[in-house]
């Protein structure tokens, strides 16, 4: 079985709505995969009954924003209850921090200059399917950035770019997300940890905080970033995942890139949490 555990849709900054989701996933020949969008929830009970229509297995999650040594690193949380009210307050209080920093950015733009309006920025609204985020598509809809690599490039960079959010510790993450029912597991950690690499020095707050897998497949990695990463879970005795990123057609990634089979991960207790 073909599997991808790393999709976003239009609840965070993907493309695609729950059903176009589902069928791109059927039409890759996908048969297990996830949602996992960023600090948000709102698409996984429509994605779930889609999958259901369609015979699919699912596995409902979420990529929660976490700051360790003033490094920001994204954990999934896998099999969670998406009402959990501790989640749903953690996932909403990084989607607070994300716009702070959105509209912080906006404010020192303007006032290096740029056309920007904020009670007009306040009032904006855009289609989701652009993917992406709201200060982004208003940036872009205003000709002041061409799109998110050009954002990146020029214009989230100093002396525009302000402090970066304080997001929660890793610990306090998987604390909530194991109340929650979930499973966390460290996101693309070769990009994550770009400039340390995969070593046991370089994981092991993230052992100690209680993340109890490494998403070892992903389109960040190479293949010996992957093997680093799969060696370290079977030392650790450690969950493998692995995903796309694909954020359907926004980022450049493509859906079931790598290609992963249930055979090449390791999912524990995560098998009694898919839908099937």
């Amino acid at each position: 079985m073909r599997v991808d555990l790393h999709i976003h849709t239009t609840a965070s900054d993907g493309r695609w709505t729950p059903q176009e989701v589902v069928e791109r996933v059927q039409a890759a020949g996908i048969g297990l995969f996830a949602v996992a969008d960023h600090d948000a929830v709102d698409n996984l009970r429509p994605t779930a009954e889609e999958a259901r229509r369609a015979g699919l297995a699912f596995l409902p999650a979420v990529e929660i924003s976490a700051r360790l040594n003033g490094m920001e690193v994204h954990i999934l949380a896998y099999g969670i209850d998406p009402d959990h009210p501790d989640l749903k307050w953690l996932v909403e209080s990084n989607r607070a921090l994300l716009e702070w920093a959105n509209e912080e950015t906006l404010r020192r733009l303007a006032k290096a200059g740029y056309p920007i309006d904020l009670k007009a920025y306040e009032d904006y609204q855009y289609d989701p399917s652009r993917g992406g985020w709201k200060a982004l598509n208003y940036l872009i809809d205003l000709g002041i950035c061409r799109d998110v690599r050009d954002f990146f490039d020029r214009l989230y960079v100093e002396p525009y770019r302000p402090p970066d959010p304080e997001f929660p510790h890793p610990g306090e993450v998987a604390a909530v997300v194991q109340d929650a029912g979930g499973v966390p597991v460290l996101a693309h950690p070769g990009m994550s940890l770009r400039g340390q690499g995969i070593t046991p020095e370089s994981l092991a707050p993230f052992l100690e905080s209680g993340i109890a897998g490494l998403e070892c497949y992903s389109f960040y990695h190479d293949p010996q970033t992957t093997q680093a990463c799969l060696s370290f879970c079977a030392r650790y005795d450690l969950l493998i995942t692995g995903g796309s990123d694909c954020h359907g057609g926004f980022a450049n990634r493509q859906l079931g890139v790598p290609p992963v089979y249930l055979g090449d991960l390791r999912l524990g207790p995560l098998v009694e949490r898919v839908l099937w």
